[in-house]
């Protein structure tokens, strides 16, 4: 407990100094477990740093339930981004509806579509964006720094739950009686889309159920990447 003390201290004060020094900025929110902790943080303490999601058209039911239960138990409103349906239907009518099982390519054409696009939109104006990725989470995110340079979209990057373990996520939401995703009690450790997703097996990466038909080394959707590759070219000292 002494640790994960230590890990709340350091998140909160990381939180209080983006909202200091790097404003306006926001936090991106898959509604997933990492992210509840970041949620309940910023708005315990009232920071003014705003919460987004994309709402890619292809999400669980559960995780749409999300944004109530945040407005219920907190009174605060997720604001919700979307993909530009005239992109979303010429992608459908050429390629069809579930193309993206097809080819890395035509899924990360997908998830450009539904998300990277929306994100882009989601940050214009912002000096700073914030996300709930952990290095634990995958190799793909083994060297991720908790302040890194984002040059694709040209401002700093936070990800401020990057030293928590995976218990330290759950002990946290446990202790404070933070509302999560109930996909996560069925065997869903990490969440995107429902046809992208599924429930992971015992011994399995946590992120083993994301983009299940692909090789580990390019399940990231490109929210995180420049020119295919991930977004790690520099990371800054806090």
């Amino acid at each position: 407990m002494d640790d994960l003390t230590t890990l709340i201290a350091a998140t909160e004060a990381t939180l209080q100094g983006i909202a200091a020094d790097f404003a306006p900025a926001v936090f991106a929110s898959s509604l997933a477990a990492e992210d509840m902790v970041l949620t309940d943080l910023i708005l315990r303490a009232k920071l003014p740093i705003g919460i987004f999601s994309l709402e890619t058209g292809r999400l669980h039911p559960e995780t749409l339930d999300m944004i109530e239960r945040i407005e219920s138990h907190y009174g605060y409103r997720v604001a919700l981004y979307r993909p530009q349906p005239e992109a979303v239907e010429a992608y459908v009518a050429q390629n069809g509806l579930n193309a993206f099982y097809n080819s890395v390519e035509m899924r990360r054409e997908c998830c450009r579509i539904r998300k990277v696009e929306p994100l882009g939109r989601a940050l214009a104006g912002q000096r700073a964006w914030i996300t709930g990725q952990r290095r634990a989470q995958s190799s793909t995110r083994a060297e991720l720094h908790v302040q890194e340079d984002d040059p694709a979209h040209g401002m700093v990057k936070f990800n401020p739950l990057a030293d928590w373990s995976e218990q330290d996520v759950w002990n946290y939401l446990r202790d404070h009686g933070v509302p999560y995703n109930a996909l996560h009690d069925q065997g869903y450790p990490s969440i995107g889309c429902a046809p992208c997703t599924r429930a992971i097996e015992p011994g399995e990466d946590v992120r083993a159920g994301r983009w299940w038909w692909e090789n580990p080394d390019s399940k990231e959707c490109g929210l995180h990447m420049v020119d295919g590759k991930l977004i790690r070219i520099k990371s800054v000292a806090a």
